[in-house]
């Protein structure tokens, strides 16, 4: 079993980063890369040399392409030598035509601004676009992560101290990115840690500027003060956590203030959940209704097959399949109206239960008839198996042979998509979240793809397909927990 499980995860690994990797080279070779600026309002104030830099700056930031100014050219050719950098930075100079020709033996592309300065472009291969990818997309934390001139003197060491708060002990570090390397509370997954991170790179042009996972899962609404005992002893309301501080070169007044160190630039606690978990409420809770509905449901109709229960669930099964989605949604959300629910989700907010009641009721009525459906036909083909002739001649009664027996049988399929429903639920509902305006992770695909957020879109189809591949792996080792009769190895592989 150990040998098919590390077998699997590694068959699995591969196929993330090959789906990964076909989507960056679709993103990056297929797509019109100046419509990225449609949806940036600063781009348009823009013209002429000023908008051609900002655009090429774009570009590097987003991972196009390698574009280098004049002045960088020559800092790097003749580093060190003030005096031949200075003359190069002459436009037209010998000194200048000479730095230009070393960049174009490497490759790159040499062109001029309207105002007559040249500057250096080297277009990526797609090579060159997976290889910088992910050479980045690993991101490890370490006491000489932070290199700062203006703080030469920087102690470098890990040491033990406390979570600020509630005095659990916390791994800390001087000379890291981050100060709490590893922390406990009672929020999921219980341990974390800031000593590894995947860096996708920063949003654009929605939350331009922001990291694409910290956007992802940062709070929402206002933020959420509390009292806090700073490192210097200071005790005031705020919405700083601390355990989340990161290295700041130049501090404020207010920082010294509040810390002993540099480590000052601390994320907000907000009043609401992230995208990703609100979501990831929806969707759980859609998913034990849904559950709870279908699996009775589908049980009794088996049961009484062909009899009135049995036709009803036929024709509900029926019905809310052939019913378009946003057909049903809206029907659904009429209804609502009329119990007094809210049609839009901000109306009464995250904290009223009232706003999830729809979104949720919804979500899981659309997700139980395929429950039902394929538990009525798993126990239907159960019933004429074999075994259940023997109970019969045994003289079991019917119940006892669905619930001791069918069921148990029947219901090892079912099994088997249950992990996958649970992760894949962290993704939402597109229609859903839009119809009732429900600010999660469903609508941030398309949004994305529409407004051509490469790093967001690379960011989200990884998370998606992670959690599709992995929760397979998943559902197989769930099954053989729930009848350990089913063997995942060959005959005679390993046990």
């Amino acid at each position: 079993m150990k040998k098919y499980v590390l077998v699997r995860l590694l068959k699995s690994i591969i196929s993330l980063l090959v789906v990964v990797s076909i989507v960056i080279v679709m993103i990056y070779r297929l797509l019109d890369r100046s419509k990225i600026f449609e949806n940036d309002p600063g781009s348009k104030k823009m013209k002429g040399d000023t908008l051609t830099i900002y655009q090429y700056q774009k570009y590097d930031e987003l991972g196009y392409l390698d574009f280098v100014r004049a002045g960088d050219i020559c800092t790097t050719v003749y580093e060190g030598d003030e005096e031949s950098i200075t003359g190069c930075k002459v436009d037209g100079s010998k000194l200048q035509e000479d730095a230009l020709a070393v960049y174009e033996a490497d490759g790159y592309e040499i062109k001029t601004l309207k105002s007559g300065t040249p500057y250096a472009v080297h277009e990526y291969s797609w090579v060159e676009l997976l290889y910088h990818f992910y050479a980045r997309l690993f991101d490890f934390d370490g006491v000489n992560k932070i290199q700062d001139d203006e703080n030469p003197d920087l102690e470098r060491k890990l040491y033990w101290g406390k979570n600020p708060y509630n005095g659990t002990p916390a791994l800390l570090c001087s000379g890291c990115e981050y100060k709490y390397q590893l922390y406990f509370n009672s929020s999921f997954p219980f341990i974390h840690s800031n000593w590894f991170h995947f860096d996708f790179g920063t949003s654009y042009p929605d939350n331009k500027g922001i990291d694409v996972m910290q956007v992802i899962s940062d709070g929402q609404g206002a933020v959420k003060n509390s009292t806090q005992t700073f490192p210097t002893g200071l005790t005031e309301e705020s919405a700083l956590i601390q355990t989340t501080c990161k290295y700041k070169s130049s501090t404020d007044h207010l920082d010294a203030k509040r810390f002993d160190d540099n480590y000052a630039d601390c994320r907000s606690a907000y009043e609401s959940p992230s995208m990703i978990n609100t979501s990831y409420i929806e969707g759980i809770l859609s998913l034990i209704l849904a559950y709870v509905v279908a699996m009775p449901a589908g049980l009794a109709m088996a049961r009484n097959k062909d009899k009135l229960g049995d036709k009803i669930g036929i024709v509900y099964i029926n019905v809310l399949i052939a019913v378009p989605s946003l057909a049903f949604i809206f029907f659904m959300r009429s209804i609502g109206t009329l119990l007094g629910l809210p049609d839009k989700f901000p109306m009464l907010g995250f904290k009223d239960i009232r706003s999830w009641i729809m979104p949720i009721v919804i979500l899981g009525l659309m997700s139980t008839p395929g429950l039902m459906m394929w538990l009525r036909r798993y126990m239907l083909d159960q019933s004429n198996a074999d075994y259940v002739k023997f109970a019969r001649a045994k003289g079991l009664s019917q119940k006892e042979i669905f619930r001791k027996h069918i069921l148990r049988n029947a219901i090892i399929p079912i099994v088997n998509g249950i992990p996958a429903s649970i992760i894949l639920s962290i993704s939402g509902a597109f229609i859903t979240e839009s119809a009732f305006a429900v600010p999660g992770m469903g609508k941030m695909l398309p949004t994305a793809l529409s407004k051509l957020n490469n790093n967001m879109v690379i960011c989200l189809v990884f998370i998606f397909t992670a959690l599709s591949i992995f929760s397979v792996l998943a559902g197989d080792l769930l099954m053989t927990l729930v009848d350990p009769r089913i063997s995942l190895t060959a005959k005679g592989g390993d046990k």
